[in-house]
């Protein structure tokens, strides 16, 4: 199988090229495949007939695009839409990762999202990866969406940020009212890999690990299984604003989302805390 992975230098698409070696891969990041060019995509997969697209590049500064907005949007929604265009045209099919983000996290918390709840983005992030589902979506209808958050995985991300937090300061405060499912990137990858093998049905799929906490236990259970004694402080997202002195695109309060379509597909998808224990394991040396 030929597979051309975007954004080949981030953190999921690591993951992705490590379950996927056994396939034939063709990796780009920006310098070899700006995906904002619709010419440059529609020859490079013409030139390389891929079987399939994997789009692991995107804009994820979810601060910064309030200020930046236009590079978001040419990274999260017109790419995106050039990828669905070269795909069209040459018969592969698309995947692509979009974000809880794509709803305002405004939900009871006694819910999760499915894949058919009405969408609100309220940060430019969020609105500029929703329309890149909907470019998607407008031009084939040879497509995978996979939506997830909270993702970590090799390189920098939160898990690593509390570890080094924890290790040199004697208590810490985390957001204890914004809740979802931590993702372990290679997990995430393994999803992609079952339902291209499955080959289940097209369209768009939940993918974050099972469960839900918060960020305040979350840490919590990081630094329990690595054996860190900070003490960690819940404070509400206000709160940490104040405390921080920074000003923040709106969180999601409720980034849950429900697994329900995925699993009746069949595909095996791994609990938080599981998984976070792996990583720490596998990627962490204590």
């Amino acid at each position: 199988m030929k597979i051309l992975v975007t954004g080949s230098n981030g953190m999921l698409a690591n993951s992705v090229k490590d379950r996927f070696k056994m396939h034939e891969l063709i990796c780009t990041d920006v310098n070899e495949l700006d995906i904002t060019d619709e010419n440059a995509v529609i020859n490079k997969v013409n030139e390389i007939k891929p079987e399939y697209i994997i789009n692991c590049a995107a804009y994820t500064a979810v601060d910064k695009a309030e200020e930046d907005y236009d590079l978001a949007y040419k990274i999260n929604s017109i790419g995106p839409k050039n990828l669905a265009i070269a795909a069209k045209k040459s018969g592969a099919i698309l995947v692509h990762i979009s974000t809880d983000y794509v709803f305002d996290g405004d939900l009871s918390l006694d819910k999760a999202y499915i894949e058919e709840d009405r969408t609100n983005p309220v940060t430019a992030y969020g609105k500029t990866k929703l329309s890149g589902e909907n470019e998607i979506i407008k031009i084939t209808d040879r497509y995978y969406i996979f939506r997830t958050a909270w993702l970590y995985g090799k390189g920098n991300n939160f898990v690593k940020t509390m570890l080094k937090l924890g290790n040199s300061k004697e208590e810490i405060n985390v957001v204890s009212d914004q809740y979802g499912s931590p993702t372990n990137a290679d997990d995430l990858a393994d999803i992609i890999y079952q339902a291209i093998e499955k080959k289940i049905p097209f369209g768009i799929y939940h993918s974050t690990n099972l469960g839900f906490t918060t960020w305040y236990e979350f840490t919590k259970k990081i630094f329990e299984l690595a054996n860190i004694s900070c003490k960690v402080n819940p404070v509400t997202t206000d709160k940490y604003i104040k405390i921080m002195n920074i000003v923040q695109a709106k969180r999601p309060h409720n980034s849950k989302l429900s697994k329900d379509k995925i699993l009746r597909e069949g595909i095996v998808v791994p609990n938080w805390k599981d998984s976070l224990k792996k990583y720490l394991e596998i990627y962490v040396n204590f």
